[in-house]
């Protein structure tokens, strides 16, 4: 008897052990694309199944898969420490109910050994098209099975290619005001940040008046700016009303300039929108539906915001429910990530900088702002690495890579950047489809055709600019230009008494910047050709990125001045001729530490763009408490100060004064989203998809970080105390890490929880 009790608590206890760890995968991906089950009602996420839509009377929107062989991903979950995925099992069906009893009609993968959790390839019968498809997976770790995860449904495209990027619709989303406020002869309105959206207004009235309603991102003298200048927004509007109580939606008038040729256009289901944080209505009734009940919560819920509670009195007569925005946006997860520093001001910049990228996603595609709605390589490089710090979403920097690649700008260095985004893309997502696609087009960007036979530096000014190289990169225009950073002295308002953003950049034939761009890149895609296979490009890229680096560092660095030069035999030294061979790894060791002094002599003297590179550089040198300095600086040139004139999506320039004619919703400014996670966390992926993860933390004096890192595997936890003496590093299941320590010592590390104490 006492035996039998024995077994079964043994039995017992072993189950309970083993469920612990028993967990089915989750965040299954299609094509990059987690919610490919989910249908949207003119932007809304809904309750109707793709099984549905051919019942649905309403306009509806879903995300569609146009691969032939689509790329499967998931997350793999297990508490114990030191977990990998020794196998998978892919089902594949047309009819859920028999899958739910393991009957896959279209692939069964079978068991497969080996740790791939990302961009597995469907291997399975051809899908049909325009269908449902369901999928799940289960896996092994570390020998044990696993449960299956649940069901994921997917739409395919009506007609099916090798491979073509998927992407989701826009999303709309309701949002209330912080603020209601009834003033003399107007009501104001405030919703705590700007947005891209449309308003909704539910009024009652006792006559047919005409109310007007005015918009905007800033404030002046308490009111909203009339003229705030810039391409920073304002509009006005009247409303018609109609006796008793209506719903009135405004409807925005198109502009000119973004809605122009080149720009992205907003799909009918959206209808046009505009940035606003700000609204106030003159002539309105003497008040909005508003109960004693409904007066009393809002009251409540406003208490804080004033020292006296008085003030309520007659003051409040509006519904805060009957003010609504919606904000448009790409679908964006808020508890992806996570920053919480003892510094108060690097708290409030992350805050701003993270928000900046869902916020400006209102385009399907990453655009230049509100000015002119257009995308750019360089607004989309920057835009990319701060989307995957602050979310666990891919496609839209895929989308906009690729529409890039065929819609190229005039700046040469930017031309370049196509084959760094499509490098990051394959770096983050572990999946090399896009870069099989368009790789001809990424050798073209590299520009080899502009280099010289004895150099490789590369220059356009020097007549070989040829339509047929300009035909291969896709630009319309009639030649590429050096930009450096932008804006220029003299242009777009400035004055030529007034500094542009390039520190004073002297331009010659033979630019160090973009010949820093152009060594980057030729690394990039030799790696990227070493991935396909492609050996012999491989190390033809890899030749003539030695080729450059050498003739940079020859002919662009002036060992008199212990710093590089603007260009072959110049006098003058700019921050950016010195940051970005710092950026790009291409400074000698032993010139390091002058070139470095000299890019701190200089401050910030780039614009929001430059300072990513700026950023990278300082963090790349080791530099962490000049890098803390910078990210957490209330000077004016700095990202508090974005805060400080009022906005809360990153600014185009430091200041109206750098870039008379910004406007405040420009995603290149806000690189703190991705120097946070990349550089002072330290985490960057050093192989594809997050197969292994280098975490190099660079705290400076913070005191403490509490921080989520999003990747494409699962989240990582990074905790420090005693300005990084206690280290804390949480890995998901099916990774691992290389932990960089401030002595350089590497400390290699499994999933799980670890917690390090580092000497003083």
């Amino acid at each position: 008897m006492n035996s039998r009790i024995f077994l079964s608590t043994f039995l017992f206890l072993f189950l309970a052990v083993a469920c612990l760890h028993a967990a089915p995968p989750s965040g299954l991906l299609t094509d990059l694309l987690e919610h490919t089950d989910r249908v949207w009602l003119d932007g809304y996420p809904s309750t109707a199944t793709l099984a549905e839509r051919g019942t649905l009377i309403e306009r509806y929107q879903t995300a569609t898969i146009y691969s032939e062989k689509p790329a499967f991903s998931w997350i793999v979950n297990d508490e114990r420490p030191d977990v990998l995925q020794t196998a998978y099992r892919i089902l594949v069906g047309s009819d859920p109910a028999k899958l739910d009893k393991d009957d896959a009609d279209l692939w069964d993968s079978g068991k497969v050994d080996g740790d791939s959790s990302i961009a597995v390839r469907y291997a399975g019968k051809p899908l049909p098209t325009d269908a449902v498809i369901y999928w799940k997976v289960k896996t092994w770790n570390n020998g044990d099975e696993q449960p299956f995860s649940a069901v994921k449904s997917f739409l395919t495209a009506d007609k099916l290619v090798d491979y073509q990027t998927a992407v989701y619709p826009l999303q709309k989303t309701e949002q209330r005001p912080i603020l209601v406020e009834r003033r003399e002869g107007y009501v104001f309105i405030d919703f705590g940040k700007a947005a891209f959206g449309r308003l909704r207004l539910t009024i009652t009235s006792d006559d047919a008046r005409i109310v007007t309603v005015h918009f905007g991102e800033a404030l002046k003298d308490n009111r909203i700016d009339r003229k705030p200048g810039g391409t920073i927004r304002y509009s006005e509007y009247g409303i018609p009303l109609m006796k008793g109580t209506h719903t009135y939606s405004i409807k925005f008038r198109p502009d000119k300039r973004n809605t122009g040729p080149a720009a992205v256009k907003m799909p009918d289901y959206i209808g046009e929108v505009f940035p606003f944080r700000y609204v106030e209505i003159e002539n309105s009734p003497g008040h909005f539906v508003l109960s004693d009940e409904e007066l009393r919560k809002f009251r409540e819920q406003l208490s804080e915001r004033l020292k006296d509670k008085s003030e309520f009195r007659g003051a409040f007569t509006a519904n805060v429910n009957e003010v609504v925005r919606e904000m448009v946006h790409y679908p964006f997860d808020v508890t992806a990530s996570k920053f919480k520093s003892s510094n108060d001001i690097l708290n409030q910049v992350w805050e701003l900088c993270k928000y900046s990228i869902p916020a400006t996603s209102f385009c399907g595609k990453y655009v230049d702002g509100d000015r002119e709605r257009i995308p750019y390589e360089a607004d989309a490089l920057i835009n990319q690495l701060c989307h995957y710090g602050v979310d666990r979403e891919f496609s839209l920097a895929r989308h906009s890579h690729e529409y890039l690649i065929e819609h190229a700008t005039w700046p040469t260095e930017w031309i370049l950047q196509s084959v760094l985004m499509a490098y990051y893309d394959y770096l983050y997502t572990g999946d090399i489809r896009s870069v099989e696609k368009f790789y001809k087009d990424l050798e073209a960007k590299l520009l080899l055709p502009l280099a010289d036979p004895d150099t490789g530096l590369i220059s356009t000014k020097t007549g070989k600019q040829t339509p047929e190289l300009l035909k291969s990169i896709h630009f319309n225009g009639t030649e590429l230009r050096d930009i450096v950073d932008w804006p220029h002295t003299g242009i777009l308002g400035l004055g030529k008494a007034e500094g542009g953003e390039a520190d004073g950049f002297v331009f010659s034939d033979y630019n160090p910047v973009v010949n820093a761009y152009h060594y980057e890149s030729l690394v990039a895609m030799s790696q990227l050709a070493e991935i396909l296979n492609k050996k012999d490009d491989a190390e033809k890229f890899a030749k003539q990125a030695a080729k450059v680096e050498k003739s940079f560092n020859e002919k662009f660095f002036d060992s008199s001045k212990d710093r590089y030069v603007d260009g072959i035999g110049a006098e003058h030294s700019s921050l950016h001729a010195n940051m970005f061979p710092l950026a790009f790894g291409m400074v000698p060791r032993e010139r390091k530490k002058s070139v470095m002094e000299f890019v701190k002599s200089r401050g910030m003297a780039c614009s929001v763009y430059g300072s990513q590179f700026l950023m990278d550089a300082i963090y790349n040198a080791g530099d962490a408490e000049y890098g803390l300095k910078l990210l957490s600086s209330d000077a004016e040139r700095s990202w508090y100060n974005m805060i400080r004139v009022g906005s809360t999506i990153s600014l185009e320039a430091w200041d109206n004064k750098y870039k008379p004619n910004q406007d405040w919703n420009h995603a290149w400014g806000a690189a703190p989203a991705n120097i946070v996670p990349r550089k002072m966390l330290g985490v960057e992926p050093l192989e594809p998809g997050f197969r292994t993860v280098r975490i190099k933390p660079q705290p400076g004096g913070l005191e403490t970080v509490d921080a989520t890192v999003p990747t494409i595997r699962g989240p990582i936890r990074i905790r420090w105390e005693n300005r990084g003496r206690n280290l804390t590093v949480n890995l998901p299941a099916n990774m691992k890490a290389e932990v960089v320590l401030p002595s350089d010592k590497t400390t290699r590390l499994g999933s799980g929880e670890h917690r390090i104490v580092l000497e003083p």
